[in-house]
Protein backbone atom coordinates (compact mmCIF):
# COMPACT_ATOMS: atom_id res chain seq x y z
CA UNK A 1 0.00 0.00 0.00
CA UNK A 2 1.33 3.44 -0.88
CA UNK A 3 2.28 5.70 2.04
CA UNK A 4 -0.06 8.51 0.95
CA UNK A 5 -3.02 6.13 0.73
CA UNK A 6 -2.20 4.71 4.18
CA UNK A 7 -2.07 8.22 5.62
CA UNK A 8 -5.39 9.20 4.05
CA UNK A 9 -7.02 5.96 5.22
CA UNK A 10 -5.70 6.39 8.77
CA UNK A 11 -6.81 10.04 8.86
CA UNK A 12 -10.29 9.10 7.68
CA UNK A 13 -10.58 6.38 10.33
CA UNK A 14 -9.47 8.73 13.09
CA UNK A 15 -11.87 11.43 11.93
CA UNK A 16 -14.82 9.03 11.91
CA UNK A 17 -13.87 7.73 15.35
CA UNK A 18 -13.56 11.24 16.74
CA UNK A 19 -16.95 12.14 15.28
CA UNK A 20 -18.62 9.19 17.01
CA UNK A 21 -16.97 10.11 20.31
CA UNK A 22 -18.04 13.74 19.92
CA UNK A 23 -21.66 12.64 19.53
CA UNK A 24 -21.58 10.76 22.84
CA UNK A 25 -19.59 13.50 24.60
CA UNK A 26 -22.46 15.78 23.66
CA UNK A 27 -24.87 13.41 25.46
CA UNK A 28 -22.82 13.28 28.65
CA UNK A 29 -22.77 17.05 29.13
CA UNK A 30 -26.01 18.18 30.68
CA UNK A 31 -27.70 14.78 30.45
CA UNK A 32 -30.63 14.86 32.86
CA UNK A 33 -33.24 12.16 32.26
CA UNK A 34 -35.27 13.11 35.38
CA UNK A 35 -36.79 9.67 35.89
CA UNK A 36 -37.63 10.50 39.49
CA UNK A 37 -35.06 7.99 40.75
CA UNK A 38 -31.44 9.07 41.17
CA UNK A 39 -30.16 5.48 40.83
CA UNK A 40 -31.91 5.05 37.45
CA UNK A 41 -30.67 8.48 36.33
CA UNK A 42 -27.09 7.43 37.17
CA UNK A 43 -27.47 4.10 35.35
CA UNK A 44 -28.72 5.89 32.24
CA UNK A 45 -25.67 8.15 32.44
CA UNK A 46 -23.50 5.02 32.69
CA UNK A 47 -25.20 3.67 29.57
CA UNK A 48 -24.22 6.87 27.74
CA UNK A 49 -20.59 6.24 28.66
CA UNK A 50 -20.82 2.53 27.78
CA UNK A 51 -22.25 3.37 24.35
CA UNK A 52 -19.27 5.63 23.67
CA UNK A 53 -16.87 2.72 23.98
CA UNK A 54 -19.12 0.04 22.52
CA UNK A 55 -21.80 1.47 20.25
CA UNK A 56 -22.51 -1.86 18.58
CA UNK A 57 -22.80 -3.52 21.99
CA UNK A 58 -25.22 -0.82 23.13
CA UNK A 59 -27.38 -1.24 20.03
CA UNK A 60 -27.31 -5.04 20.41
CA UNK A 61 -28.31 -4.68 24.05
CA UNK A 62 -31.42 -2.60 23.25
CA UNK A 63 -32.40 -4.88 20.37
CA UNK A 64 -31.97 -8.11 22.35
CA UNK A 65 -33.27 -6.90 25.72
CA UNK A 66 -36.30 -4.97 24.53
CA UNK A 67 -37.08 -6.24 21.03
CA UNK A 68 -36.53 -2.85 19.44
CA UNK A 69 -35.88 -2.90 15.71
CA UNK A 70 -32.17 -2.41 15.01
CA UNK A 71 -32.84 0.19 12.31
CA UNK A 72 -34.86 2.24 14.83
CA UNK A 73 -32.15 2.24 17.50
CA UNK A 74 -29.53 3.15 14.89
CA UNK A 75 -31.73 5.94 13.50
CA UNK A 76 -32.27 7.55 16.90
CA UNK A 77 -28.60 7.16 17.84
CA UNK A 78 -26.87 8.21 14.63
CA UNK A 79 -29.37 10.28 12.65
CA UNK A 80 -31.38 11.98 15.39
CA UNK A 81 -28.40 12.07 17.79
CA UNK A 82 -30.36 11.02 20.85
CA UNK A 83 -28.55 10.19 24.07
CA UNK A 84 -28.15 6.41 24.38
CA UNK A 85 -29.69 6.54 27.87
CA UNK A 86 -32.87 8.07 26.46
CA UNK A 87 -33.11 5.47 23.68
CA UNK A 88 -32.51 2.71 26.21
CA UNK A 89 -35.10 4.00 28.68
CA UNK A 90 -37.72 4.59 25.98
CA UNK A 91 -37.40 1.00 24.79
CA UNK A 92 -37.30 -0.37 28.36
CA UNK A 93 -40.44 1.58 29.25
CA UNK A 94 -42.17 0.46 26.04
CA UNK A 95 -41.25 -3.16 26.78
CA UNK A 96 -42.66 -2.89 30.31
CA UNK A 97 -45.90 -1.45 28.91
CA UNK A 98 -46.17 -3.93 26.03
CA UNK A 99 -45.98 -1.13 23.46
CA UNK A 100 -43.70 -0.59 20.48
CA UNK A 101 -40.53 1.32 21.29
CA UNK A 102 -41.36 3.82 18.53
CA UNK A 103 -44.52 4.88 20.39
CA UNK A 104 -42.58 5.84 23.51
CA UNK A 105 -39.76 7.45 21.50
CA UNK A 106 -42.34 9.69 19.80
CA UNK A 107 -44.00 10.61 23.11
CA UNK A 108 -40.63 11.55 24.62
CA UNK A 109 -39.67 13.44 21.48
CA UNK A 110 -42.80 15.55 21.86
CA UNK A 111 -42.78 15.94 25.66
CA UNK A 112 -39.13 15.48 26.71
CA UNK A 113 -39.19 18.71 28.69
CA UNK A 114 -41.32 16.94 31.31
CA UNK A 115 -38.65 14.30 31.96
CA UNK A 116 -38.96 10.53 31.99
CA UNK A 117 -40.63 10.39 35.41
CA UNK A 118 -43.64 12.44 34.30
CA UNK A 119 -43.93 10.55 31.03
CA UNK A 120 -43.73 7.14 32.72
CA UNK A 121 -46.39 8.23 35.21
CA UNK A 122 -48.65 9.46 32.43
CA UNK A 123 -48.21 6.11 30.64
CA UNK A 124 -49.25 4.21 33.78
CA UNK A 125 -45.98 3.47 35.63
CA UNK A 126 -46.50 5.01 39.06
CA UNK A 127 -43.49 5.70 41.32
CA UNK A 128 -43.02 2.88 43.82
CA UNK A 129 -45.40 0.52 41.99
CA UNK A 130 -44.53 -3.07 41.10
CA UNK A 131 -44.27 -1.97 37.46
CA UNK A 132 -41.83 0.79 38.40
CA UNK A 133 -39.65 -1.63 40.37
CA UNK A 134 -39.71 -4.11 37.47
CA UNK A 135 -38.64 -1.33 35.11
CA UNK A 136 -35.95 -0.14 37.52
CA UNK A 137 -34.69 -3.69 38.01
CA UNK A 138 -34.21 -4.14 34.28
CA UNK A 139 -32.30 -0.92 33.63
CA UNK A 140 -28.74 -1.72 32.71
CA UNK A 141 -28.99 -5.52 33.01
CA UNK A 142 -27.98 -6.11 29.41
CA UNK A 143 -25.28 -3.45 29.78
CA UNK A 144 -23.80 -5.47 32.67
CA UNK A 145 -24.03 -8.67 30.62
CA UNK A 146 -22.13 -7.01 27.78
CA UNK A 147 -19.40 -6.11 30.27
CA UNK A 148 -19.35 -9.65 31.61
CA UNK A 149 -20.92 -8.73 34.93
CA UNK A 150 -24.47 -9.93 34.47
CA UNK A 151 -26.23 -12.10 36.99
CA UNK A 152 -27.00 -15.81 36.73
CA UNK A 153 -29.23 -15.43 33.68
CA UNK A 154 -26.51 -13.61 31.75
CA UNK A 155 -24.04 -16.41 32.48
CA UNK A 156 -26.50 -19.08 31.39
CA UNK A 157 -27.14 -20.52 34.83
CA UNK A 158 -26.28 -20.21 38.47
CA UNK A 159 -22.94 -18.63 39.29
CA UNK A 160 -20.04 -21.05 39.55
CA UNK A 161 -17.54 -18.67 41.08
CA UNK A 162 -16.47 -15.07 41.18
CA UNK A 163 -17.99 -12.26 43.17
CA UNK A 164 -21.61 -13.08 42.27
CA UNK A 165 -21.36 -16.63 43.63
CA UNK A 166 -21.43 -15.72 47.31
CA UNK A 167 -19.02 -16.83 50.00
CA UNK A 168 -16.96 -19.95 49.23
CA UNK A 169 -18.78 -22.04 51.84
CA UNK A 170 -22.10 -21.49 50.04
CA UNK A 171 -20.80 -22.62 46.65
CA UNK A 172 -21.40 -26.13 45.51
CA UNK A 173 -18.54 -28.23 44.22
CA UNK A 174 -20.07 -28.16 40.77
CA UNK A 175 -21.65 -31.03 38.90
CA UNK A 176 -20.20 -34.45 39.59
CA UNK A 177 -17.85 -33.38 42.33
CA UNK A 178 -18.50 -34.86 45.71
CA UNK A 179 -16.73 -33.99 48.92
CA UNK A 180 -13.05 -34.82 48.64
CA UNK A 181 -13.27 -35.63 44.93
CA UNK A 182 -10.36 -33.98 43.18
CA UNK A 183 -11.89 -34.71 39.79
CA UNK A 184 -9.00 -36.92 38.62
CA UNK A 185 -8.59 -40.66 38.80
CA UNK A 186 -10.75 -43.14 40.67
CA UNK A 187 -12.55 -42.46 43.92
CA UNK A 188 -11.11 -38.98 44.41
CA UNK A 189 -7.60 -40.17 45.19
CA UNK A 190 -5.91 -38.36 42.31
CA UNK A 191 -3.20 -39.79 40.08
CA UNK A 192 0.48 -40.30 40.35
CA UNK A 193 0.81 -40.80 44.08
CA UNK A 194 0.99 -44.58 43.91
CA UNK A 195 -2.35 -45.07 45.59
Amino acid sequence: MKPLFKTVLLSLGLALSAGAHAIVDEFAIGFSPRTGDTWVDARLGDINVFARGNTDGFIDDVVVSYGAPRYLVREYYYDRRWAPGDIYYACALAYQLGRPCLDVLRIYERDHGQGWGAIAKRLGIKPGSAEFHALKGGVGKGHERMRGRGGPKAAGGPPQGGRDAGPPSSRGGGPGKGAGDKGKGDKGKGRGNGG
